[in-house]
């Protein structure tokens, strides 16, 4: 490596450590996005311009084709996405990928093994092709997967002892990979069996996996894309790759510990606990026996127009209702009449890490609005109104009643504390755990029905008028 790209690694090394940094805080997330994007961009230019090979006139013609078409897609898709589909959007680019570090672990193959009669490769080399192989076709149908459950397209399914079948089949994945090494063959026909096999235990990780246990599989997977990126970064001996890598595959495993820590689950009970596995024959019966008390946006306004203190919970139906711009006017027109008003944010609201931050961030929701879980429990029974919108199990109380709930254990928005509950939903229907929430028949809780964003605007009109 020359002195001069040595030196544009060193910084573009920095900036994705600084930008990675301030992703951290909603105030510095966008410069810190546009930081380590401008690192990547650096990084690009000069490993394209500043090697020490000579290239052919053509390979820069198709590599950059590739990059504007690659990047024309990317922006389309960037300025379209709804906030609703953004988990699916990061399935797919997790999947995208593990498909890059399992196609580069297949050039490299035939490079430097699939060949007859050339010098052996070491061991090192080799276990790092075919690490890449693994981690990225996994990476890549578990990604696909993950996309498809999250937008429908498929359920779960659950094999009989698909516990014991994925895990026979992950030993006999490893087993292979370390005898494809050991005997150092040019067979294709063995690199190809390792191949559909890492692509169907991908597929058999990810499929049996649901409910609230979702945004922990993507943030895994995150962290495997991360790793299948440093592997090739230690394959070409390329620092910006390998740093890159290990910052992604660092930031998403302790976001997914994070995440299991906040849902009281242990990482091996979200890959093998298959939650929601008894939840269907749990939904829609009532185990607390007890009525429901309908309310109006005309009574919602009352009582919120002569609160003091008022917290909002906001949930995946508010995004899904784009309602998200509405709830702001709500809060500054309770602000205006003297309302003390936040948000509380649960770790694991909505369908990813850190969604509904980025949610209300979109509408201008000032930062220091926003309260995480810890720091807004105590506050609940100070606090004379909850209105809950579109959210469910994070503020289901059987996570402390129940021991025989699924989410039993799960820290939760304890907003049955509060003086007096609102809950906007569109029905009875359970959430995406698909259990009972025993907060709807508190004797505090008032049920609003009907689309968030609807709702929030009758709300706001009856507002305007007091």
């Amino acid at each position: 490596m020359n002195i001069a790209l040595g030196i544009i690694y060193l910084i573009t090394t920095v900036t994705f450590v600084i930008g990675l940094k301030m992703l951290g805080h909603p105030e510095t997330a966008k410069k810190g996005n546009l930081l380590s994007g401008g690192g990547m961009v650096l990084a690009i230019l000069a490993t394209l311009y500043l090697h020490d090979f000579e290239v052919p006139a053509l390979n820069y013609i198709l590599i950059w084709t590739a990059l504007i078409i690659g990047a024309v897609i990317g922006y389309l898709i960037a300025i379209k996405v709804e906030m609703t589909k953004m988990p699916e959007l990061v399935s797919l680019f997790n999947g995208f990928g593990g498909a890059s570090a399992t196609l580069i672990g297949l050039v490299e193959f035939s490079k430097n093994i699939g060949v007859e009669n050339t010098a052996k490769v070491s061991s090192e080399i080799a276990t790092t092709i075919i690490a890449a192989i693994i981690i990225g076709s996994i990476t890549f149908t578990g990604s696909l997967v993950a996309w498809a459950k999250l937008n429908g397209s498929i359920k779960d399914i659950r094999l009989p002892k698909y516990n014991l079948i994925n895990n026979v089949l992950f030993l006999v994945l490893v087993a292979f990979g370390a005898y494809i090494v050991l005997l150092n063959t040019d067979s294709y026909a063995l690199m190809y069996i390792l191949l559909l096999a890492s692509l169907v235990y991908g597929f058999l990780f990810v499929i049996p996996i649901g409910g609230a246990d979702m945004p922990v599989v993507i943030s895994l997977l995150n962290s495997l894309t991360g790793i299948a990126a440093a592997i090739t970064g230690i394959l070409y001996g390329n620092m910006v790759m390998l740093v890159g890598g290990i910052l992604v595959g660092s930031a998403g495993l302790i976001l997914t510990f994070a995440m299991c820590k906040a849902m009281n689950r242990s990482l091996a009970s979200v890959i093998f606990g298959a939650f929601g596995a008894g939840a269907a024959a749990i939904a829609g019966t009532s185990k607390t026996g007890g009525s429901i008390k309908k309310t109006s946006a005309s009574d919602s306004a009352v009582m919120l127009n002569y609160s003091s203190n008022v917290v909002i919970v906001p949930g995946y139906g508010l995004a899904v209702a784009q309602a998200q711009h509405v709830i702001h006017e709500l809060e500054e027109i309770l602000t205006e009449k003297g309302v003390n008003v936040k948000y509380a944010i649960h770790p694991v609201a909505g369908r990813m890490p850190g969604h509904m931050n980025v949610l209300l961030a979109e509408s201008n929701v000032e930062y220091d609005k926003l309260v995480e879980m810890d720091d807004i429990n105590p506050q609940f029974p100070n606090t004379d109104v909850v209105l809950v919108v579109g959210a469910n199990d994070v503020v289901n109380p059987a996570a402390h009643n129940d021991p025989s709930s699924p989410i039993y254990g799960m820290p939760i928005l304890d907003v049955e504390n509060a003086k007096h509950i609102i809950v906007n939903k569109r029905s009875m229907n359970a959430g995406y755990a698909g259990i009972e929430n025993e907060l709807f028949f508190n004797q505090k809780t008032s049920m609003l029905f009907g689309d968030a964003k609807a709702a929030l605007t009758e709300l706001v009109a009856e507002l305007k008028n007091m």
